[in-house]
């Protein structure tokens, strides 16, 4: 049924984009019906990458993942980057890593109960997060006094996002071939039919139409925040890192409810991962050619990656899930969301 509803979702991506041209139906219902429309592309994106990854082995599957299952959120922010909507961007970003940590997370454990986690790759995730913040620190400090853009602090941040890259493909080197192993073993028979080159050309429309979802969404968050007296950091750390991430979301707590609840803390835990020592410094990077991006990250985002990262670790040290602490990684999540309305904007 899910992925039927999925599957029948797609539709609002031509339709948001037919609106966006040929019809003025103001900038919030824009932005409603474009994050709507990024959850199914987010889905059929991954569905793609699945099936790629079946034909071409763990490693280029591996590459194939990390470069497509994350091109919404990829896309959002370099459009944000060329709008120099910064604070969008660095909020989408950390949001993200936030919502995989609690929310998926915490909902993996309440749907999937009692069980088994693999401890040690849960503790490699989360010791790449507690690195990327600790390497985040460095443009971070000096922002927190001063203008969060000026020209020193982008300049300590292409250093750390090269060391953060160097961190990811190394420690994906050494786990990539038995994650995705270990992924493809617990596939359902009927994800295993597409072709190579079908499986390429889903993953090219689908990208090409989530840049234009993706366009509308950034275009019009500004109104949309504030029509409704929302901060663009919260819109951006709540509202849109939730919608980037929103059929992954669903794919792991579906995995958690069949009962494969070490697979599910795996796609939550490494997602999260994935985002901090590789989207981030690879938006940065990218970000020198169209508008050099500050990791300037603000008190209360540097804050929410720490507990986010210390409250996971007590939780999961022992190895263990279960519905109870599933249910205060949620409440560690809603904690951090209203921290996040709560600071509003950067203070100039």
């Amino acid at each position: 049924m899910a992925r039927r509803i999925l599957w029948g979702s797609l539709a609002l991506a031509p339709l948001s984009i037919l609106l966006h041209y040929a019809a003025d139906i103001g900038d919030s219902a824009e932005f409603a019906l474009a994050a709507a429309a990024l959850i199914p592309l987010a889905w059929l994106i991954g569905e793609a990458t699945e099936h790629a990854a079946h034909h071409t082995g763990a490693g280029v599957g591996g590459f194939l993942n990390a470069t497509f299952g994350n091109a919404p959120e990829l896309i959002i922010a370099l459009l944000a980057v060329n709008q120099g909507l910064t604070e969008v961007v660095r909020g989408s970003l950390t949001g993200s890593v936030v919502g995989n940590l609690l929310l998926v997370l915490g909902f993996s454990l309440l749907f999937g109960g009692r069980g088994e986690i693999d401890r040690d790759s849960s503790l490699v995730s989360i010791g790449l997060v507690a690195l990327a913040i600790l390497l985040f620190l460095v443009p971070a400090v000096p922002g927190w006094t001063g203008d969060p853009e000026r020209d020193l602090i982008v300049r300590l941040s292409v250093p750390v996002s090269i060391a953060l890259l160097v961190a990811y493909l190394g420690v994906t080197w050494i786990s990539l071939r038995r994650h995705r192993r270990l992924h493809v073993s617990d596939e359902p028979r009927e994800m295993m039919g597409w072709s190579f080159r079908t499986a390429l050309a889903v993953l090219g429309v689908a990208t090409v139409v989530t840049a234009f979802i993706a366009e509308i969404v950034v275009g019009s968050i500004e109104v949309f925040a504030d029509e409704l007296g929302l901060s663009e950091f919260f819109v951006a750390a709540v509202i849109v890192a939730i919608v980037g991430n929103a059929a992954e979301h669903g794919g792991a707590v579906v995995v958690a409810a069949r009962g494969q609840i070490k697979l599910a803390a795996e796609i939550a835990l490494a997602s999260s991962a994935q985002v901090a020592v590789f989207l981030i410094p690879a938006v940065t990077l990218i970000a020198l050619l169209i508008d050099p991006l500050a990791l300037s990250l603000r008190e209360i985002e540097i804050a929410a990656l720490t507990f986010g990262v210390l409250l996971t670790l007590v939780l999961l040290i022992q190895g263990r899930s279960s519905r109870a602490r599933g249910v205060i990684l949620i409440l560690g999540y809603v904690g951090i969301a209203v921290a996040f309305f709560l600071a509003g904007e950067r203070n100039s």
